[in-house]
């Protein structure tokens, strides 16, 4: 018989005077051994050597299903032998579970093997970093074994304790290099920037099962910041839910891998901190996208989905792209809604007031119950101003999202009036994203009826757009009528007023033009006024909040009747001011009308250069 040391070359069969009187067979080999050493500390072996019938030379031992295989029996038999052996972090579980199926107990012999193998793993194994690690990762191949032996949770114990005893820092083992790496340092852009959690990279190496209740071990002690956490699982997550999007669309799909995915990305999500900060809106979508692949369950994308809409203002116009498998559009715009309403939900908590403070100590408290109501009123504008920032980032996020799924050809009309609808007017400071996605939507449908265009562009308000979006919307001719002669109007009324040609306009007029700012600005500018001030900032899940009906009749009028002619006409000409009839006046052809328009606007703006 041959014995080997881990990692070393095969020395000297172990050689004595007195011939073999037992033969061990493990796994198919055939071991000669004496049962003088092997019984005197395996009371297992003695029991079978007992029950087992006698032969003339050699009794025959069989060991079926030996854990570790023949490398574990080779350490416990030279251990039996007084011969030295090497145990590390890679084999201790193997050589743990082949002693105690062997019972090499203190029951046997005092400082049998389970003995010392046990102070071993409790001294130096679980005192060092990566040793512990290593191990935890041994049990994956020995499970039942390691539970039962306490093996598991020690490990992890372990692993929890180093982490939460300084979460920002983990000392190494000293059998552990660093092999050139500076562990502390990552470079980002090319500047080095400090990873205070760097501990997550090595725990990245575990399997989702053990990795699940390391994290969990380490959320309950609560000292992790989430922020750590979070970046943690992000890690993980990069590290085994690589290119998912690829394979599927290469084909490369397998149903056991993908179950294997599912259950790992399901087992993140439930692992994501609860704290707002904890995790970057992008990563999140980036799971949920891999969630619409791999098909996870409804609460886990649920679950996304509110996390994704709690702070939707951080989020890129690219990660709401989430690829569609359900039906035939090209993404998945039912998600971008879910996401959108838990948004506006959440940005209807009401303000912050400060409290009144009643009853007969009211006066020997006013002083600081006036402090203490003056900083909750600060902090209640603070919160109040931010919510409004938010908002206004969102319609921005949701116009740009509008440009880009406007080029489905398979997107519903109804759902693309839907989301456009659902941002309130207030949150749109302009409104050039809107249309040029009602541009583009209009470009990939050319099959919309006049009804159709006319819902389509229900939404846009012409006084918002820019100059040079006014000049193209003038020479658009997939446009409703009606918008066309309201950028017209709008444009030249702006420009008649900025040059002074018009004083005389009627209120209705001057009130609808003066809502986008001073009249002394340039045509085209927009008002920062209406950004900072807000009295009906109403987020609603039903969409836009009521126009003053004063204050938007042209806009009501052009979009509730057909025809332009008597209503329009109606809706603004009614004063006795010459030049707004003449403004207004619409010639027999729309080309002609154009061109009369535009020539008069660029006579005034040359003039008035």
């Amino acid at each position: 018989m041959k014995f080997m040391k881990l990692g070393s070359r095969p020395d000297t069969s172990v050689s004595s005077e007195v011939s073999s009187d037992l033969v061990v067979q493990v796994n198919g080999t055939r071991y000669l051994l004496h049962k003088f050493p092997l019984l005197s500390k395996c009371l297992r072996l003695q029991k079978l050597n007992s029950e087992s019938p006698e032969s003339t030379q050699h009794q025959i031992i069989q060991l079926p299903d030996f854990p570790g295989g023949t490398e574990s029996f080779e350490v416990c038999a030279k251990f039996c032998y007084g011969i030295t052996i090497t145990v590390s972090a890679y084999n201790i579980v193997s050589t743990r579970c082949a002693a105690d199926y062997l019972q090499m107990t203190e029951e046997v012999e005092k400082g049998n093997l389970v003995y010392k193998l046990d102070v071993f793993l409790n001294s130096c194994i679980l005192n060092g970093w990566k040793d512990s690690i290593i191990t935890l990762q041994t049990t994956k191949s020995f499970q039942s074994w390691s539970e039962d032996l306490g093996i598991t949770s020690r490990c992890i114990e372990a692993i929890a304790s180093k982490v939460l005893s300084n979460p920002l820092k983990v000392s190494l083992s000293h059998s552990y290099s660093r092999r050139g790496r500076d562990r502390d340092e990552i470079s980002v852009n090319g500047s080095k920037t400090a990873t205070k959690g760097w501990w997550a990279e090595d725990l990245s190496e575990l399997g989702i099962d053990l990795y699940w209740r390391t994290m969990i071990a380490l959320k309950s002690g609560g000292k992790v910041p989430s922020n750590l956490v979070g970046d943690a699982l992000r890690i993980y997550a990069s590290k085994w839910l690589p290119n998912i999007s690829r394979n599927l669309e290469n084909g490369e799909t397998n149903s056991n891998s993908n179950s294997k995915s599912r259950l790992l990305l399901e087992s993140i999500i439930s692992l994501l901190p609860s704290e707002r900060a904890s995790v970057s809106c992008s990563f999140l979508l980036k799971l949920l996208k891999a969630a619409n692949i791999l098909r996870a369950s409804s609460t886990s994308r649920s679950e996304l989905a509110r996390r994704i809409g709690i702070q939707l203002d951080e989020a890129s116009v690219p990660d709401l792209l989430i690829p569609c498998s359900s039906n035939d559009m090209v993404y998945d715009v039912e998600v971008m809604f879910t996401i959108l309403e838990h948004f506006m939900l959440q940005s209807q908590s009401p303000p912050v007031s400060p409290p009144r403070v009643k009853g007969r100590f009211e006066r020997h408290r006013r002083s600081r119950s006036a402090n203490n109501g003056d900083f909750e009123l600060q902090e209640g504008r603070r919160s109040s101003s931010s919510s409004h920032s938010a908002k206004i980032k969102v319609a921005k996020l949701v116009d740009g999202y509008l440009k880009e799924i406007g080029k489905d050809v398979n997107l519903p009309l109804s759902k693309f009036t839907a989301l456009a609808e659902a941002i309130p007017d207030f949150a749109r400071l302009d409104h050039d994203d809107l249309y040029k996605a009602i541009d583009i939507y209009l470009k990939s449908h050319p099959n919309l009826n006049k009804t159709e265009r006319k819902r389509l562009c229900r939404t846009l308000d012409c006084k918002k757009l820019s100059v040079e979006v006014c000049m193209h919307a003038a020479q658009n001719e997939l446009l409703p009528l009606r918008v066309v002669v309201q950028v017209l109007f709008f444009e030249q009324a702006r420009a008649a007023m900025a040059s002074g040609q018009l004083t005389d306009l009627p209120s209705n007029i001057k009130a609808l033009l003066a809502a986008q700012g001073d009249a002394s600005k340039p045509p085209g500018s927009l008002s920062t006024n209406r950004s900072m001030v807000q009295p009906e900032d109403q987020w609603s899940v039903s969409g836009l909040r009521s126009p003053n009906a004063s204050l938007a009749t042209l806009r009501m009028k052009l979009a509730e009747n057909d025809d332009l002619d008597e209503n329009f006409h109606d809706g603004i000409t009614k004063s006795n001011s010459s030049k707004v009839r003449h403004i207004c006046s619409l010639p027999t052809h729309p080309k002609r009308m154009f061109s009369k328009l535009w020539s008069t606007n660029n006579r005034s703006a040359s003039e008035k250069s």
